[in-house]
Order: C-alpha cells, then sequence, then structure tokens
C-alpha cells in the first residue's frame, strides 16, 4: 500500500474524477459512465471529480474524513446509557494518550538528536583529519563517500518502503486537519522510515532540517496510539475503540504536531501557536489544555536528556546539543533611528521569501518529470543533491582566507576543529581559523548557533556570509524534493540568518543592534516572508532567544515580512498542496463565490441518489456497485404528518454513509418482510464503535439471489441530524460553514416545496467548493473573477 501513497512536494496532481462521494478502489472509473441514470448536463459542465494523486505511474485515491458526529440510534442510546465513571474513564484516557504522545515524540526526538550529532560530528571529525595531514583529496573522497552512503539509506527506505516518508510531511498533516485522509501517511511504516531517513539526511549534510519530520513523526506517534498500534495488530481493548474514529484521531494528531514543534526547537508554547496558527482547522479550549500538556511533557524528556548528556556519556551530544541560542544574558539595546534597519530586514525577506517560494515551485515540478520515471532516477536524483553538496561543503572553504584568531582569546578555544565552536582551524595553520568552514563544516544545530553568535562583529566577513548565503539558496532550491525526509525550517533559518549578518556588518556604523540579533530577525523574517507564520514563530524565536526585549522588533519583522511576502504569492506550504493534488479548503472564499449559489452548483451535477428508509437489498447493492459517493440521502415517502401538514408528506430522515451500508450487508442484516425494526434488534447485531471504524469494499460482498429481494431497515443506521442549507445561500458562506464544522457532506434542500421538486435537490461535498473546480464547471466566471484582480 506504501508505494500507491504521495511522496514528495512535488510529485502529484490533482485528476477529475467523481464528485460527490470517493473512490474505495484503486481502479480508475468514469462517473458519468457508471451514474444510476444519465447526466442532464453535457459532460463538461459537470462538477464531478474525485480527489486522486498520481505518484509516477501509480495512483492512489484521496478521501474525506468524518468529523461530523453520526448521530444516529446507536449513537444515541450509547451516550444514554453511559455512567458518570465511564465517561470520567473516557476523558481520563484521553489525558493518558496526550501524555503518552508527549513521552514518546520526546524520547523520539532525543534519539535522532543523539544520531544525528555523533554520526555527523565523527565524520566531520574524520574529515578535518585528513585535512590537518594535508591529504585534500583522501578529506573529500572520505566526506563525499559517508554522505553518499547516508543519502542511499535514507532515500532507498523512502523509495522502496514508505514513499510518503519523503519531505516534510506538514502540508499532509494540514490537509488531514482541514479534512483530507491522505492514505498511508500515518503508518508504523511511514514512521520508522521518517525516523531512519531523518538520520541519515541529516547526517549526510543535506541542506534540511529534522523539525519538519519531527512533526510528522509526532503526529504519527499520535495516531498510532489512538488506533492501538499498526493496521495489523492493533489493540483491541475496548475503551481504546473509542478513540479509532476521525474526530477523536483529529485531536491526537493535533497535539502530536505540537509536540514535533517543541521537540524541534524545545518551545512548548510555540509549539502549541503553531498547532493553532498553521496546521489545525478546527479547535476548541479543551484541545488547548491537551496539547499544552503534551508539549510541556516534551521539554521535561528534553531537559531530562540534556542534563544527562552534559555530563558527557552521550559522545558529541552536550557540546552541541538541541538548537537552543540563549541570549538572556546579552544586554539588547534599541532605539527609534533602529527601526530603520528592521523594517529594511522585513521587507528584504517577504520579497525573498516569495521568491524562494516561486523558485522552488518551478523546481518541484521539474522534479516531478524525473521521478515519475522511476525508483531508480529518484535515487539517483538525491545522491546527485549529495555529491554537489558535499563537494560544495568541503571546496568552498578553501576560497576564503584565513583570518588571525584575537590575542584575548585563550588557545584552546581559537582555533579548533574539534567539536562545536565558531573558529574552525580548517586548512589554516596555527593562530588562525577559516570562518567559512566554521558554518559549513559543522552540523546544522551547530551552524546555527555559530552564526547566531553574539559579539562576534568581526568573525565574519561580509565575502564569506556572502558565499554561504548564495550557497544555501541554491542547496535550499535543490535538496528539497528529493527522496528524503525534509524540513524546510533549518534551510530557511539559515539562508535568512546569513543576510541578517550582512546587513548588519553594512549598517553597523548606525544601530545599536548586535550582527547576532540581526542575524535571528534575518531568519524570522525569511520564514515568515515562506511560511507566512506571525504569532506562532515570534512566540518560538522568543523561546529560542529566552530574551523579552527581542519582542517588539520581532513582532515588527514578522508583521512586515508576512505582509510583503502576501503581496506576491501563497505560502509554501500551500504550494505543496496544490503540487500534491490535495484538496484543502482555504479559510477565505473568494470573492466571487459570493455570487453563485448552491443551487446553481447543484444543478451543475450529477442527480443526487437517493434510499428509501426501507430499502431492498437488490437497490442498495446496485447503488454502491454503480457508484463512488459516500453518502447517501434517506427519504420516507407517505409519511404520517403532524398536524397542520398535508397527508402522505415526504420526510427527510437523514443521511446514511457507504460504510454503514456496506457493513449491513456483510452481517447479513436483512428483513424478509418490509417493516420497521426495533431498537433491540440493531443494538443486537451493530454497536457504536464498530460503525464509527471505515472498513470493508463492496466488492468484498457476496448476496445470493434470495438475499437481494429482502430489506433492510435503514433508519437505525441513519444520521438523522445531517447539516443542510437551502439552495439560495451562496457559495462563499456555504464554503464558510463546511470548512469550520469540518463536515463531508452538507445537503441541499429546496427553497419552496413543491410536487416535482426532490426534498433534497443536491449534496455538497468537499471538491465541490474548490475554486479550480467551480471556475471549470462555470467558465463566466473566470472572466468576471479577471475583471475584479483587474479592478
Amino acid at each position: 500500500m506504501e508505494e500507491n501513497s504521495n511522496q514528495c512536494a512535488a510529485e502529484s496532481a490533482a485528476i477529475p474524477l467523481n464528485m460527490e462521494g470517493e473512490s474505495n478502489d484503486g481502479e480508475e472509473r468514469d462517473p458519468e459512465s457508471i451514474s444510476l441514470s444519465q447526466p442532464l448536463l453535457r459532460r463538461n459542465r459537470t462538477l464531478s471529480s474525485s480527489p486522486l494523486a498520481i505518484v509516477g505511474a501509480k495512483v492512489s485515491y484521496i478521501e474525506s474524513l468524518d468529523y461530523e458526529i453520526n448521530e444516529n440510534d446507536l449513537f444515541k442510546h450509547d451516550w444514554r446509557s453511559r455512567s458518570k465513571v465511564q465517561v470520567l474513564q473516557y476523558i481520563f484516557l484521553k489525558w493518558i494518550l496526550a501524555f503518552l504522545v508527549g513521552l514518546l515524540t520526546g524520547i523520539i526526538a532525543t534519539l535522532i538528536n543523539l544520531a544525528v550529532e555523533n554520526i555527523a560530528g565523527y565524520k566531520l571529525l574524520a574529515a578535518v583529519s585528513f585535512i590537518e595531514k594535508e591529504r585534500y583529496l583522501m578529506g573529500f573522497i572520505y566526506l563525499a563517500g559517508a554522505n553518499l552512503l547516508l543519502t542511499t539509506v535514507a532515500s532507498v527506505l523512502c523509495v522502496c518502503f514508505a514513499p510518503t516518508a519523503a519531505g516534510p510531511g506538514i502540508p499532509e498533516i494540514k490537509a488531514y486537519l482541514n479534512g483530507v485522509d491522505t492514505p498511508n501517511m500515518f503508518g508504523a511504516t511511514t514512521m520508522i522510515v521518517k525516523i531512519i531517513g531523518s538520520i541519515g539526511a541529516v547526517s549526510a549534510g543535506l541542506d534540511l532540517g529534522k523539525e519538519g519530520p519531527l512533526v510528522h513523526i509526532g503526529s504519527c506517534i499520535a495516531s498510532l496510539l489512538g488506533q492501538g498500534g499498526p493496521d495489523n495488530h492493533c489493540i483491541k481493548w475496548r475503551w481504546l475503540r473509542y478513540f479509532n474514529n476521525d474526530r477523536d484521531r483529529r485531536d491526537l494528531i493535533t497535539c502530536g504536531a505540537a509536540s514535533g514543534v517543541c521537540a524541534a526547537f524545545r518551545a512548548p508554547v510555540g509549539g502549541v501557536l503553531f498547532a493553532l496558527e498553521e496546521v489545525a482547522t478546527w479547535w476548541r479550549s479543551a484541545l488547548l489544555w491537551r496539547t499544552f500538556f503534551s508539549t510541556a511533557i516534551v521539554v521535561v524528556v528534553l531537559r531530562t536528556f540534556i542534563e544527562i548528556c552534559n555530563s558527557g556519556g552521550c559522545g558529541l551530544f552536550g557540546k552541541g546539543g538541541l538548537i537552543m541560542f540563549d541570549v538572556s544574558t546579552v544586554t539588547v539595546t534599541y532605539h527609534m533611528m533602529d527601526i530603520i534597519p528592521v523594517v529594511v530586514i522585513g521587507i528584504i525577506g517577504g520579497v525573498l521569501g516569495s521568491l524562494y517560494n516561486f523558485l522552488l515551485h518551478k523546481i518541484l515540478r521539474l522534479y516531478n518529470l524525473i521521478n515519475q520515471k522511476g525508483k531508480v532516477h529518484k535515487v539517483l536524483l538525491s545522491l546527485s543533491v549529495s555529491l554537489f553538496t558535499s563537494a560544495c561543503l568541503y571546496g568552498l572553504p578553501f576560497l576564503v582566507k584565513c583570518t588571525p584568531c584575537d590575542s584575548s582569546l585563550a588557545e584552546s578555544v581559537c582555533p579548533t576543529n574539534a567539536g562545536s565552536g565558531n573558529f574552525k582551524k580548517f586548512n589554516c595553520p596555527d593562530g588562525h581559523y577559516n570562518d567559512l568552514a566554521t558554518l559549513l563544516l559543522a552540523t546544522n544545530d551547530d551552524a546555527v548557533r555559530n552564526i547566531f553568535s553574539t559579539t562576534t562583529s568581526t568573525e565574519y566577513h561580509p565575502i564569506s556570509l556572502l558565499i554561504f548565503f548564495a550557497l544555501y539558496c541554491i542547496l535550499a532550491l535543490f535538496t528539497f524534493g528529493i527522496a528524503v525526509p525534509s524540513g524546510l525550517f533549518l534551510p530557511i533559518i539559515l539562508m535568512g540568518s546569513a543576510y541578517g549578518r550582512m546587513l548588519g556588518i553594512a549598517m553597523k556604523s548606525y544601530t545599536n543592534i548586535d550582527q547576532g540579533l540581526f542575524a535571528v530577525l534575518g531568519a524570522a523574517s525569511l520564514m515568515a516572508g515562506s511560511m507566512r507564520m506571525t504569532v506562532s514563530l515570534c512566540v518560538i524565536f522568543l523561546e529560542l532567544t529566552n530574551n523579552l526585549l527581542l519582542l517588539p522588533i520581532t513582532m515588527i519583522v514578522l508583521l512586515i515580512s508576512k505582509t510583503v511576502g502576501d503581496s506576491f504569492n501563497p505560502s509554501i506550504y500551500e504550494i505543496i498542496l496544490h503540487l500534491k493534488g490535495l484538496p484543502f479548503l482555504d479559510a477565505h472564499p473568494e470573492p466571487w463565490m459570493r455570487n453563485l449559489t448552491v443551487g446553481e452548483l447543484a444543478d451543475a451535477k450529477l442527480p443526487v441518489v437517493t434510499l428509501r428508509g426501507i430499502e431492498k437489498v437488490e437497490r442498495i447493492v446496485e447503488v454502491l456497485r454503480n457508484t463512488t459517493h459516500n453518502g447517501f440521502p434517506v427519504i420516507d415517502d407517505g409519511v404520517v404528518p403532524p398536524v397542520g401538514l398535508a397527508v402522505g408528506a415526504t420526510e427527510v430522515h437523514g443521511l446514511i454513509l457507504r460504510a454503514h451500508l456496506v457493513h449491513v450487508l456483510k452481517k447479513k442484516w436483512f428483513l424478509r418482510e418490509k417493516r420497521r425494526t426495533e431498537e433491540w434488534e440493531v443494538r443486537e447485531k451493530f454497536t457504536w464503535v464498530e460503525l464509527a471504524e471505515r472498513e470493508g469494499k463492496i466488492e468484498e460482498v457476496a448476496v445470493t439471489s434470495e438475499e437481494m429481494e429482502m430489506y433492510v431497515d435503514l433508519h437505525p443506521l441513519t444520521n438523522t441530524t445531517p447539516y443542510t442549507v437551502m439552495e439560495s445561500m451562496s457559495v462563499a458562506k456555504a464554503m464558510v460553514l463546511f470548512r469550520q464544522l469540518g463536515l463531508r457532506h452538507l445537503l441541499i434542500v429546496p427553497k419552496y416545496e413543491a410536487a416535482e421538486v426532490p426534498p433534497v435537490v443536491g449534496i455538497l461535498t468537499r471538491q465541490d467548493l474548490i475554486a479550480y473546480n467551480i471556475l471549470n464547471a462555470f467558465p463566466h466566471l473566470t472572466k468576471a473573477t479577471s475583471r475584479e484582480k483587474g479592478n
């Protein structure tokens, strides 16, 4: 199953198939050729498209998630029958799972950091030892060979075992929390490959970070805990099964994403705000508390391991450790005139961030053509980038001049080639150091710590910083998108800090702000310009620096950078979501959507397929086999109405899901006569927890000819409280409702009652509300949109 899933940022695109439901099989079908009735409109006017992501020559269907509570008779009985003790057990178990998410994320993050610091550290020390002996060729062969080996391990694991482990994983998490089920994204295989691949890719010196993968790993841990383990070995404990539904799983994955950010930056509050601002679509106060609890556990675990490693028992870890730029002891002073360079760095960050997004989009489309050629080409692309990176990291420091050490520094401090430090000797004579080697031949965390260092106004030459900035711009563009786990945070931090420090050098006679703080502001500005985060990013940098005096200027930089970037293009995550073909619903509808009604959308679609409250088995089998819809309205004719209504009224009883119909057929819950069942009859056959699980396909069900003539009472399994809207509602308003409530189906009912008008005129699903699909179905809106942009 893994090879059929989404992979890198540019490996997939959306293909129109079917609209109201999502396919449960792996076979491409034309929905209009298999519909139960002929379409009333022309083919090119039909809003029928099911999300289908392409990975090379293989396909992977993407389904929506059922975040809405299915209030059928079984659900109502379950909650009525629960005692106060059982409700408290359910709440307590939520907190236990939040605790386990934080604990396991913290432990795995520590192990990843231990492995990266030691593998990369000892590799660099061995390469430098060749340089000290003036065996420069052997030094390069050793460094490039080690990097190629580590990259091969990471790439082969991703390509052959878990394609979904490639890339950062954050766009897919955003899509999942928005309501899109990306297949195999949170499996055990994906998590294991993500852990090993992150260690290999980061240790190989590639221009990528482990921050994005840690967010994905935290989400995988949360998902596996919620479902009781891997798909094939789930724990079937009764209380744990209550969490095996989309709604509770969403909350756990939100905790996991926040824990991953916290593990990457040691920023518990920043992790919570990241989940709230960047990845989560739906939020509530109870989730806020549990998310904060998870991040607090992560911080405790990380701090415990760091204290243990400070004694020297963790190899090179402890001398470098996690990224932490502590300037709490540094006096930060700035005046009103310092606002000018702060504004300048914010504008530069917005421009460069949007330019980076634009160029990366082009590179990812190019990589899509390469990756479609097969697994071998994916691995070769990764190895080519690794070899180029090794050549640049090893060769460029030879281009700069050696710098004499400051006489005030101790000999043990400058120069040195061992461990962390700002003064790498490299090929320099005694008493001199190579400032570019300090930045390039260091682990990722050490490189960030070195370029962020304060009171180092003379340690880095502008030429060295310019080379460093240009190199990491190139590497950041060509490294992201290869078939290895990769994060965007670190490349953007390194690029931003480089031009921030260069600006600090250029304006040192006009400002009192330290060059190291300029580097921090540069990194923040580029991240805001590319990722378009503000509040969470501000808190993350405050927790990194441990100095509240940076708050005012950091806020100004972030606001300016995001504003400038938004005027050019979307955020990098939105671009990746588009490239992957994930049907993500934006927070704000397009202005022209207010001029289109949901009734018009319904007219552009195939006629809605409905079922009767007591339906024949033959009809159910026919509907399931000949459509890919996921939900079907349940209609009752000739209902005895309340006083004041016409006799023989038509009732919209509710909505029944495809998965529930398959369960009915599997369990053979059939009636020989056409009648309503009693409440106890359905409870004997089904449980609410069982119906929350989405398993089974109609192709796996065998129904005899005798059973085809029997009946099924759908009333007990029908969600009697589906969300409905009038056909006169604007698409913009319906989209806001759909997104904020986390819906999968939205019934459209007629504004006027008439004999020839059906009680349900259509169903809105996620694909109906995607702007691209609407514009394809209504070409005249394209011209109107162009006029709006021109005005």
